[in-house]
């Protein structure tokens, strides 16, 4: 887990009033790592689309699905992984890495679990797996980012609690910050977390003012090239 400190209510609001494509551009003004790198691909969807960002704290796991145990006809859930979900500050999202050789066969969150999620202070779930009962986890406010929709849980269980997971592209340890929406899910490195509102905010009127002079009827290729040289 980071040792960065945990952000301020007031910091991860400020979070929240922007999408994900505008804070992975604030990000890389920050020149912390590739420009290709801390963003989920296209292999992640959005279950909900039209909720607002979510911004949250990671525990992190692996996931099963595809094979029974070795005795009994059903895995127990695991009570510990209750417990690690409580040592990350919330707000918390599970981040479930299915490693089964084709994942999403079944969902380890339905609405049983999604009402779980929810008591321990999660606020969303992402996994390259699938997940299942979207009216009725939608209806409990958490959000879902996942790679399928599946029918069943098939014979989904939990194992390496708080490992380094790799989710559509993404590497994700635990109690890394997570900023997602429709256009996917962003990895926000905690150093400058919460210098990314006014960064984002100052670059969403600089980008507004192009997209109103694109509109303008003193539009042109010369004016347009001397307000993005200005502009950076």
């Amino acid at each position: 887990m980071t040792s960065a400190p945990a952000l301020t209510e007031e910091d991860l609001d400020s979070l929240r009033q922007f999408d994900t494509c505008m804070v992975a551009s604030a990000v890389e003004t920050f020149n912390l790592r590739l420009r290709n790198t801390g963003f989920t691909n296209g292999s992640i969807h959005c279950m909900f689309p039209d909720a607002p960002p979510m911004v949250g704290y990671a525990l992190t796991a692996r996931l099963r699905a595809g094979e029974p145990p070795i005795m009994g006809g059903t895995f127990h859930d695991r009570s510990d992984l209750w417990h690690r979900v409580l040592q990350i500050p919330a707000p918390r999202i599970l981040v479930l890495e299915d490693v089964d050789a084709h994942p999403g066969l079944g969902a380890f969150v339905g609405n049983v679990h999604a009402a779980i999620l929810k008591a321990l202070g999660c606020i969303g779930h992402l996994t390259n797996g699938a997940v299942r009962e979207l009216p009725s986890v939608r209806s409990m406010g958490l959000q879902l980012f996942a790679g399928s929709v599946a029918v069943s849980h098939a014979y989904a269980h939990i194992f390496d609690i708080g490992s380094k997971v790799m989710i559509g592209g993404m590497e994700i340890q635990p109690g890394d910050l997570l900023h997602g929406d429709r256009h996917g899910v962003l990895s926000v490195p905690l150093t400058i977390a919460a210098q990314i509102p006014a960064v984002a905010g100052a670059m969403e009127r600089q980008h507004q003012k192009i997209v109103e002079f694109c509109r303008s009827s003193s539009f042109s290729i010369e004016k347009l090239s001397e307000i993005l040289r200005k502009s950076g």
